[in-house]
């Protein structure tokens, strides 16, 4: 067989081997237009957005946080890695130059005299090797490490994120409790003064022990919420303490819960959400990361070529190691091609494409839910605020109704059931209102979390 003949059946050969067993899967992500409900102001989050609550506490909490939450240090640090990471990749794209120094001395037998002699050898050595990335193979890892990188600063800004929406919740739910604990201890109060009302009253005999019993009951049901109260207080506490970076302390708050006031959110169009969630933007570049790995794989299935150069001075004498030594140089190239391992590098280019297919499903996952996300919050919020409305309404009657039984029963008109009823309702209501707000802010913050937050990427 001639040359030409066995090098085309060589190329040939390594052409073939370029046919990948696993299909690329194809993008299946429809963009809707609008948000399901039609709701939501036009204006773009702010950074900061926790701000927007308007409690000097909270903001302090959350931007401490930020400065001190592990998970946040973590994320930062796994950013300095793959930064790193980079940079040793982009330098696989400079020649490798070398460079010695060697002397040896030995003792050897002459060949023609039979004695042994000793001789000096000092040499020194510069060598230089460079891969040409003929198609793209190295091109493609520097663009993979580069968009890997990106995806972690993203995941960084999600874990910035994340915290911030989990320590304003915290916040909130611990100023919810203590708004709880209040309207329990005002109740607690109230119940009291009907508890010696009804025992006075039965010691004058105008009412019967059943009722005296009844108060105490009542009085001893309030009072019994108190304890647990306090520990759901000193536990959310412990939490948020955690989450910003201290030791379990009490946490400074806000001194009345009624002070936080749902407000007017912001909401984004679809194309602007995918821009601004991290989450987001992190899928998208591992997406881009698996689209770079798969090229470098599969340009590993084609011919390499390889430049080498080597500079020697050789001297047995070490002063004429530059003086006057022996020059050796040699400058050569070689062209590679994988012919028996090419079911290997085949076979790397599958798991680069399944990988890569993997990354791309991911990423409508995570677009998907957020758009359900959205959706959710701004119906929360909706009907969030439909109901504190009614509730509002509903405290209002009550209490007048508890107003009216209780000057009927003070002056014998009515039995204390009717006041007791009404005491109840009463109780219930308020716990239902704070309740309900609480509900209504966490929507809130949830919404805030679902359009990004104040997210910026770079």
């Amino acid at each position: 067989m001639s040359r030409p003949a066995l090098m085309t059946m060589l190329l040939l050969l390594t052409l073939s081997g370029c046919v990948t067993h696993v299909e690329k899967a194809p993008s299946s992500l429809p963009i809707p237009p609008a948000w399901r409900n039609q709701a939501g102001p036009g204006a773009a989050p702010e950074a900061n957005w926790w701000r927007a609550f308007r409690d000097p506490a909270l903001s302090q909490l959350v931007e401490q946080a930020l400065r001190h939450n592990p998970d946040i240090l973590t994320a930062r640090a796994r950013v300095d890695e793959y930064r790193a990471r980079l940079r040793a990749t982009r330098g696989d794209d400079f020649p490798a130059l070398s460079a010695g120094v060697a002397a040896t001395r030995e003792r050897t037998l002459s060949a023609a005299t039979g004695q042994p002699y000793e001789t000096a050898v000092f040499q020194g050595l510069l060598q230089a090797n460079y891969d040409v990335d003929l198609w793209g193979a190295r091109s493609s890892s520097v663009d993979a490490a580069r968009a890997s990188l990106a995806a972690q600063q993203a995941a960084a800004a999600a874990a910035e994120l994340t915290i911030a929406s989990s320590v304003a919740s915290g916040y909130l739910n611990l100023c919810a409790l203590d708004e709880q604990l209040r309207v329990t201890r005002a109740t607690l109060e109230t119940r009291e003064n009907s508890l010696r009302l009804a025992e006075r009253q039965f010691q004058t005999g105008y009412t019967s022990r059943l009722e005296w019993m009844q108060a105490a009951s009542e009085y001893q049901t309030a009072k019994a919420q108190v304890p647990q109260l306090e520990h759901q207080i000193a536990e959310q506490e412990n939490a948020l303490s955690v989450l910003v970076g201290m030791n379990p302390r009490n946490i400074a708050r806000s001194p009345g819960f009624d002070q936080i006031m749902p407000h007017q959110l912001p909401a984004l169009l679809p194309s602007q959400l995918l821009d601004r969630r991290p989450d987001i933007v992190q899928a998208q570049r591992q997406l881009i990361a698996a689209d770079a790995s798969l090229a470098s794989s599969r340009a590993q299935l084609l011919p390499s070529l390889n430049l080498t150069a080597s500079g020697t001075l050789q001297s047995s004498v070490l002063h004429q190691l530059v003086d006057n030594p022996f020059r050796l140089w040699s400058i050569g190239g070689s062209v590679l091609a994988p012919l028996f391992n090419r079911e290997a590098l085949t076979a790397q280019v599958d798991v680069a494409m399944a990988a890569r297919n993997q990354a791309l499903y991911g990423y409508e996952r995570v677009v998907r839910n957020a758009f359900s996300e959205v959706n959710t919050a701004v119906d929360a919020i909706r009907h969030g605020e439909e109901q504190l409305a009614e509730l509002q309404k509903q405290e209002q009657f009550v209490a007048e109704a508890l107003r009216i039984a209780h000057n009927r029963y003070q002056n014998g008109y009515a039995s204390y059931l009717d006041e007791l009823d009404a005491q109840r309702t009463l109780f219930s209501t308020r716990l239902n209102l704070v309740a309900v707000k609480n509900n209504l802010l966490q929507a809130q913050i949830d919404l805030y979390r679902a359009l990004g937050g104040g997210w910026q990427g770079s």
